[in-house]
């Protein structure tokens, strides 16, 4: 009759096998990780798309690290109607051109990036406000979008962060209305 209980000589080789086939796992995903880095196989060129799942893991890093940084800014009341003013003149002078806006498309400068900038048409919606200040103020690596914290002051920033917020509700018309008002 065989014993319900594992003897230790017998456990001990199930560890074993266990760390080593983990251990040579790992030894594996990492030599064929290397050779993919050093090969050369994945384009970085603008002109290329990241593939699907590379786009998703950068995407969902930069929502968790923009949230987490985020966390502890309070943003000021940004219902002023001259900071929103101030926010669509900012937004048509320097925003415009990658992200476009309701019945304004990007230009060309804003289309030929990679990864493409997204419409902002909808982030006061998907993003709070202390998240908008933040992206705006610090920018995102290898995306194309610029930290402003050295170019613009910070009620400008705010101004930006408060026209987002609004953008949403914006027809076509009141946008550009909005953008010509800012002139």
């Amino acid at each position: 009759m065989l014993d319900a209980r594992m003897r230790p000589d017998n456990k001990r080789l199930v560890l074993t096998t266990v760390a080593a086939t983990l251990a040579a796992s790992a030894a594996l995903a990492a030599a064929a990780g290397a050779l993919f880095l050093f090969s050369g196989w994945y384009s970085i060129g603008a002109t290329v798309q990241h593939w699907q799942p590379v786009y998703t893991v950068l995407e969902r890093g930069m929502h968790y690290s923009v949230r987490h940084h985020a966390a502890d800014i309070r943003p000021p009341d940004l219902a002023d109607t001259r900071m929103l003013q101030r926010g669509a003149a900012l937004y048509r002078d320097h925003c415009l051109q990658c992200h476009g806006g309701p019945g304004a498309p990007q230009a060309g400068i804003g289309k030929s990036m990679q990864p493409i900038p997204g419409p902002l048409v909808d982030a006061g919606r998907r993003w709070k406000p202390q998240e908008l200040y933040w992206i705006t103020r610090h920018g995102i690596k290898m995306s194309g979008m610029p930290a402003w914290e050295f170019r613009m002051p910070e009620d400008d920033l705010w101004a930006v962060v408060a026209f987002l917020g609004k953008l949403p509700a914006l027809s076509s018309k009141e946008f550009a209305l909005a953008m010509e008002e800012g002139k």
